[in-house]
């Protein structure tokens, strides 16, 4: 009875642990949202100091954002459709997810180049200057992604479909950090709406 009580207990012990490599990137995620927060800070605090230059913004940054956000749907279908080992839509989805991965990689260059166009470059005010670094960071942070979701399709590509812990809890990590830098640029694209 002791021995069945204390395995009962290891048990609950191994389900309430986080898994390590899930924690470190719960604590990247953290720490990349303090980076932003100072950004974002720092862009109210020297905006209200005068010199600002008020301009609007290309609506390529519109479209990235129904990019992003459709991807995040993709990438969390795929994993679903991982899980119940439907492996055709699987691979169909992470496919589509790192088209649009890339896809936002794209239109934001592209909005950086109609900024360009209009006059409105990197050094031409702090507010261009805040908007091309916001933006080229979380750019930074979605290639990072989008490496992660080409290894994925790769390994779906070229490994029998098997359901596994680790591919399992990879795919996992995959999908949380693409939700997080889609609610991330969420969070950024409204700020720099708002602050327009």
């Amino acid at each position: 009875m002791a021995s069945a009580k204390s395995m009962a207990l290891k048990t609950k012990e191994k389900r309430s642990r986080i898994h390590p490599q899930k924690f470190a990137l719960w604590v990247a995620c953290a720490s990349m949202i303090m980076f932003f927060a100072a950004f974002t800070s720092g862009y109210i605090v020297r905006r209200s100091a005068g010199n600002w230059l008020e301009f609007v913004m290309p609506n390529l940054f519109f479209y990235n954002t129904i990019v992003i956000l459709l991807s995040s749907i993709t990438l969390h279908s795929a994993y679903v459709a991982f899980k119940k080992m439907n492996t055709k839509l699987f691979k169909i989805l992470l496919g589509v997810s790192l088209v649009l991965g890339i896809a936002f990689l794209v239109l934001q260059y592209q909005a950086w180049i109609a900024l360009t166009e209009n006059g409105i470059e990197l050094t031409t005010n702090p507010s261009s200057s805040f908007l091309f670094v916001i933006s080229g960071f979380h750019a930074a942070h979605v290639l990072g992604g989008v490496v992660a979701i080409m290894i994925a399709f790769v390994k779906a590509m070229t490994q029998k479909h098997e359901v596994t812990p680790i591919r399992k809890l990879r795919l996992e990590l995959t999908t949380q950090y693409w939700h997080f830098v889609d609610i991330l640029w969420l969070y950024l694209f409204i700020f720099l709406i708002v602050q327009q």
